[in-house]
């Protein structure tokens, strides 16, 4: 079936940093970096990063609103930027670097302008949010270079946006408020031990690590979507394996030197649960195998992905 995609436009700072978060997700066919909102005609990046052509550095995503909405995607923009700082973003500064929303017809400036107000009033922030929500205007795609930087390169992509202070803010403003005894009472024992205290459960006694079914997983404290069951294989190991998570923006990772081994520990995003590891011997393509803990996870299945509020991946399972 074919469905009417849409446009949506975000400036956001630093373009590198505004692909990734929007490119994996479901019903996103493709994200563009480049330049709006000037009045120069097909600006370099030089031009741009002077401040002198009214051009911002922005991504325009293609999306199929029946899959993820509008609305899906704001929620997500927020997310990812400093809201409150006009003068930038990050260590990036100047005004190519503001944020702005380019609303695509009267539909998208409504619902745009009642996610801010939202943002506004959720106590969030305590200065005011001063992201602008103007008309779409002509976008000019960035040069090669520019384009899908961080998978280009992904190491100096990480490094960029852990040095610019955007992950740290993100994390600060995003992560769950844990109250720990809120948190003692919604988990069980062995899933507090294992999220909260980097704890790991027994192999091959845990609830998915033979999972057949189909669907997702979340994390069990912030109900991220973390993994499918499309990515899950049997590693003989006892626990979950995935080769990959539906997106590796969800996930964070550090080195962890316990147990005398060294190894690349992986944690939820927003959640900071503690899920489990990522190893280097798991199979093609990428050779990756994500060991995670059922502990740490909530299985939906995929005939309840709509009811739970997950209905955008039940593309996944056509």
């Amino acid at each position: 079936m074919t469905h009417k995609t849409e446009k949506a436009t975000f400036a956001g700072g630093c373009f590198w940093c505004m692909v990734h978060p929007f490119d994996e997700e479901p019903g996103i066919l493709g994200v563009v970096s480049g330049y709006t909102g000037g009045t120069t005609v097909n600006p370099t990046y030089e031009q741009v990063c002077s401040g002198k052509t009214g051009h911002v550095e922005a991504v325009e995503i293609t999306f199929d609103p029946e899959i993820f909405s509008y609305q899906k995607l704001l929620g997500l923009y927020w997310q990812q930027i400093d809201p409150t700082d006009s003068g930038g973003q990050f260590h990036d500064r100047g005004s190519s670097y503001r944020t702005a929303i380019f609303y695509h017809g009267e539909q998208q400036r409504k619902q745009a302008q009642e996610s801010k107000e939202a943002l506004e009033s959720s106590g969030r922030f305590n200065k005011p949010v001063v992201t602008e929500i103007v008309p779409a205007g002509t976008f000019y795609p960035a040069e090669k270079d520019h384009q899908d930087y961080y998978r280009k390169n992904p190491l100096h992509y990480r490094l960029y946006r852990q040095g610019s202070g955007r992950d740290d803010y993100i994390r600060k403003h995003w992560q769950v408020k844990k109250d720990e005894n809120e948190l003692r009472r919604k988990l069980t024992p062995l899933q507090y031990h294992v999220t909260q205290e980097k704890g790991t459960e027994s192999p091959f006694e845990n609830a998915y690590w033979n999972n057949r079914e189909k669907g997702i997983y979340v994390d069990i404290v912030s109900g991220e979507p973390l993994f499918s069951t499309n990515d899950q294989y049997d590693a003989g190991c006892g626990w979950p394996s995935f080769t990959r998570p539906l997106s590796e923006g969800r996930l964070t990772a550090a080195a962890d030197g316990s147990h005398g081994m060294v190894r690349t520990e992986v944690h939820s995003q927003f959640g900071d649960s503690h899920l489990g590891h990522v190893f280097e011997d798991g199979p093609d393509p990428d050779g990756l195998r994500y060991c995670i803990n059922s502990a740490a996870l909530r299985f939906i299945p995929e005939k309840n992905l709509e009811t739970e509020g997950y209905g955008e991946y039940k593309g996944l399972f056509i």
